[in-house]
């Protein structure tokens, strides 16, 4: 039993939220305790109301003469004295539980945003493959700031709720248990139509998280797509299809809100028994002499500091159920388990060969058939190795082994005689400098985007990884020449121009190993002879592999292999493949055929 009780309490929301911010413990005591003494003197003002009462009526056999003070003038200043005491401290307190909250909230959101940003960076590429960007920006971003919001004003509330039904409570059961037990009664049928509520609207917010999701993965979608949707002339479409998703949200939040709401007015009638029975029962009692005047007047004060703050009651839930949705969400990617691991090994980039080996590697994606099987190749240090092969073949999936985006299912890639498994995965990654068919420029300056990853780089140095990738003519023309914004994901650049930028910061990262995967796929035939020509400068001395459709951006490689379906199905030089009158030897006829056309 206690296993299974362990274990629901690690499902918890504020449980897991708790143990994650474990190392804000002390401020988060010190909120509590503000909280606490705020309230303590926020319910001492009722009790001054009583005892001056008693000093009216009573005079000089009041409860404070029993103390020495006798002169009901001298009782009245001491009163009075104790009012601004008691203010003054509710209001300091006040100050500190609201700083020290807000400063809570602030403090969790920005570790949460960062701890689970830092954990989505080191997740495999698979798991991007298989979720949204618009998701896990909702979740980066949204889900965070339901939590502030409830941390910033919720959680003050709810501890001063608890404390004030306690200290309440307990006064009226000791000054007069006779009355006090009819303002008990609808207590508990607060309590359990609360946790009943919470239990009801906590699906309810989990599915308004997920519509919120669904949403902002539409929109990222929608405008990272936008030439796609103006070329195909799909606004109107794209537009119904966010209005449904935008319909769900709302329907969602609809269910939530109609049960939410109804909260509220039951609780408010339960009250209304309550103070109804203190006021006419309590008077009858204090007007028969059973029941002292100022003990009555606190009765009828208190009996609202007791009661209507329950009214907050489904509010502060309604919060704290869309916050721990929220949390749920956030934990649950910071908990989901990184599949690729670092090694321990450091590697320095300056002492790296570049000797790269496949042993008998097994590989496929999720959900589909083995890609590589029991796949074998060797990459002889300093050399340059060209790949071709259709479209499916496994050409872009070696290099991604090799970076280690995706786990092997079986055998092992070596660097230098070394498992890469072994490596410090940061290390790894900086000693192989890649140009991707995907690439991609981030929002800023051409200088930050050839520099980025290498923000040391001298201008200079800058300028020379740009001739080399025969880019500095274009930025000399531009106005801002290097300092030109190219927008985001280089809008403001053409195809041809991006690619030659992304070349430009793959050889400013002067890495010993270089990857080029249809490097010179988005350039004119003009460029890509500028590049070649640059080629042997760029992989002196490095290991280089380059992945083309072009034959002719491979032809001058020490070693060509042919792929098929996962496997090499030619391996030579370019000389001896065209010899062999194989596939690439066809492939060859093909393109030198279109040649001749133009």
């Amino acid at each position: 039993m206690k296993i299974n009780f362990s274990k629901k309490l690690n499902h918890i929301p504020l449980i897991r939220l708790l143990r994650n911010q474990s190392r804000q413990q002390s401020l988060i005591l010190f909120a509590i305790i503000c909280s606490i003494l705020n309230k303590l003197f926020d319910l001492a003002p009722p009790i001054l109301i009583g005892i001056s009462i008693d000093v009216v009526i009573r005079e000089k056999s009041s409860w404070l003469s029993s103390y020495g003070f006798t002169s009901v003038p001298l009782q009245l200043a001491i009163l009075a004295f104790a009012s601004f005491i008691i203010w003054t401290a509710e209001s300091f307190f006040e100050y500190l539980y609201a700083l020290l909250w807000r400063n809570l909230a602030q403090r969790t959101q920005h570790n949460l945003r960062i701890e689970a940003y830092d954990h989505l960076q080191k997740l495999e590429m698979s798991f991007f493959e298989n979720d949204s960007s618009g998701r896990l920006l909702a979740i980066l971003n949204d889900d965070i700031n339901q939590l502030e919001r409830f941390l910033d004003q919720g959680a003050n509330q709810l501890i001063q709720l608890f404390i004030t039904v306690i200290l309440v409570g307990g006064a009226m059961a000791w000054l007069a248990p006779g009355v006090a037990i009819f303002a008990f009664i609808p207590i508990p049928i607060i309590l359990i139509g609360s946790i009943t509520f919470q239990k009801r609207l906590a699906p309810k917010y989990r599915n308004v998280r997920e519509n919120a999701g669904d949403i902002a993965a539409r929109l990222s979608n929608n405008l990272g797509g936008i030439l796609t949707i103006k070329s195909f002339a799909t606004e109107t479409w794209e537009l119904e299809r966010l209005s449904q998703d935008s319909h769900s949200y709302q329907l969602s939040n609809r269910e939530a809100i109609k049960l939410s709401a109804a909260f509220i007015p039951l609780i408010r009638f339960a009250i209304l028994f309550a103070f109804l029975a203190i006021l006419v029962i309590g008077g009858l009692q204090a007007w028969q002499g059973d029941l002292e005047i100022g003990v009555y007047s606190f009765l009828v004060f208190i009996t609202q500091r007791l009661l209507w703050p329950l009214t907050t009651l489904g509010h502060i839930l309604d919060e704290y159920q869309r916050s721990m949705a929220s949390t749920n969400r956030v934990l649950d990617l910071i908990d989901r388990p990184i599949k690729i691991s670092s090694g321990s090994l450091r590697l320095n980039p300056r002492k790296v060969n570049g000797a790269i080996r496949f042993v008998n590697v097994d590989f496929k994606y999720d959900d589909r058939n083995n890609l590589l099987e029991n796949f074998n190749l060797e990459i002889s240090a300093g050399s340059t190795l060209g790949i071709v092969g259709s479209t499916g073949s496994g050409k872009s999936s070696l290099v991604k082994l090799i970076l280690r985006l995706y786990a092997l299912n079986s055998g092992q890639i070596e660097l230098d005689g070394v498992p890469i498994e072994e490596f410090n995965l940061v290390d790894l990654r900086r000693a192989i400098a890649l140009v991707s068919q995907e690439f991609y420029l981030f929002h800023g300056t051409i200088e930050e985007n050839i520099s980025y990853g290498n923000n040391d780089a001298t201008i200079d140095q800058i300028k020379k990884a740009a001739k080399l990738a025969e880019a500095s003519e274009f930025i000399g023309k531009l106005p801002q020449g290097y300092n030109t914004v190219v927008g985001e994901r280089g809008q403001k650049l053409s195809g041809g121009q991006c690619q030659r930028i992304a070349l430009a910061r793959a050889i400013l990262k002067d890495a010993p190993i270089l990857i080029l995967d249809e490097a010179t796929a988005s350039v004119d035939n003009e460029t890509e002879a500028a590049i070649q020509r640059s080629l042997s400068k760029i992989t002196s001395n490095r290991t280089t592999i380059v992945i083309a459709h072009r034959l002719s951006t491979i032809k001058n490689a020490d070693r060509i292999i042919v792929m098929s379906k996962g496997s090499i199905v030619e391996s030579g030089k370019h000389s001896s493949l065209l010899e062999n009158k194989g596939i690439y030897s066809d492939l060859w006829n093909v393109q030198a055929g279109i040649n001749n056309l133009n």
